[in-house]
């Protein structure tokens, strides 16, 4: 039977204007042959096309690095690429993450032209004083304008905000939170700083806030923010969820195109741990998959499906013992709040 599993489609774009402080990703910030670049990805693409025999494609997620430095004929071009070597589903949702200062409304025309219909913003902060200190190129003014302008067009659009930074309180979150609201956005993802070795923070003896100091900021997001939160980091009012993104926490197969992307293939029932660049592609265990599907689907306030592979590696007991943290209804568990909290050590008593 050939493989007709539909998969997303995750590009990387390795390429920045300049590094931030915090930044672990592979990305570099260099002016880069494009040209050479979507010649690569473009083989990948059709490389794939014929393995998974042009199977349908729900989502296009192009992440970075900084994707909306690429030119747009770039991207039309790997779209065309996508097109032709897969059958890319009608209402497919296309994300492009971008930087404010990257691109102009002019450019955001031609990107929502060649088909992108929902922008990512990387904002960070909504104070000039605290995107300097992440390193980040652009002003507040260069990101609201950003967000009015793909707001403006009807674009599905989501900001990154970063929070846990040193010196922040719960009362400076809650103020983020409440200026966030007043620009109107239907998603928003707000990510805890956390220091990466062999990153400028990681070289830094900052002074960060405690675990405790952490939850409360988390909670100060959860009580202000006028958007429901659906994944421990994501928030977004009902139908303007990524996608892309749940689809993968709910375990649905994805390919990884460009050097440094990840991917989950599937193909005649064996999963694959695969790498963009032909860098990866090994068999998976089922028990090895199954467990990524459990840390995967518990960061999401849906949770897991209690499918018969989830089943075999979850401590059940534990689950109905622990019902202050984990809840299991509709044939899936997921974690409450104060499970969301615990997350981490939650899941090394719930995974068996």
């Amino acid at each position: 039977m050939p493989n007709m599993t539909a998969h997303n489609i995750y590009i990387h774009v390795p390429f920045c204007a300049s590094k931030c402080k915090y930044c672990a990703f592979y990305s570099t910030a260099i002016t880069p042959n494009w040209d050479k670049y979507c010649d690569e990805i473009c083989r990948e693409i059709e490389y794939w096309g014929m393995r998974l025999n042009h199977v349908g494609v729900p989502t296009i997620f192009f992440g970075g690095g900084t994707p909306s430095l690429m030119p747009v004929h770039v991207f039309a071009k790997i779209i065309n690429t996508i097109q032709k070597n897969f059958h890319i589903a009608p209402n497919a949702e296309i994300t492009i993450e971008s930087n404010p200062g990257t691109i102009d409304a002019a450019k955001l025309d031609d990107f929502i032209a060649a088909g992108v219909n929902r922008l990512s913003i990387g904002v960070q902060a909504l104070d000039d004083e605290t995107l300097q200190f992440l390193g980040r190129r652009h002003s507040t003014h260069d990101a609201i304008t950003l967000i009015n302008a793909a707001m403006a067009r009807n674009l599905r659009t989501n900001a990154d905000f970063i929070y846990g930074i040193p010196g922040q309180t719960a009362d400076d979150v809650a103020a983020m939170a409440r200026a966030i609201n007043n620009l109107g956005l239907t998603h928003a993802s707000m990510y805890e700083l956390t220091i990466e070795e062999n990153t400028p923070f990681g070289k830094m003896n900052l002074n960060m806030p405690s675990n405790d100091e952490m939850a409360e900021m988390y909670d100060a997001i959860g009580r202000t923010l006028n958007l429901p939160r659906y994944e421990v980091s994501n928030y977004a009012t009902p139908g303007n969820e990524c996608r892309h993104n749940a689809n993968i926490w709910d375990g649905a197969p994805y390919v990884g195109i460009g050097r440094a992307a990840a991917g989950r293939v599937l193909i005649d029932n064996t999963w694959y741990q695969q790498r963009g660049g032909g860098a990866e592609f090994l068999p998976m265990q089922p028990r090895d998959r199954a467990i990524e599907k459990v840390i995967t689907g518990m960061r999401t306030m849906r949770g897991v499906e209690l499918t018969g592979d989830v089943c075999n590696v979850i401590d059940m007991d534990f689950a109905k013992q622990n019902s202050q943290y984990i809840k299991i209804s509709d044939n899936r568990i997921s974690a409450t709040h104060d499970g969301i909290l615990i997350l981490d050590n939650l899941m090394i008593d719930l995974v068996r």
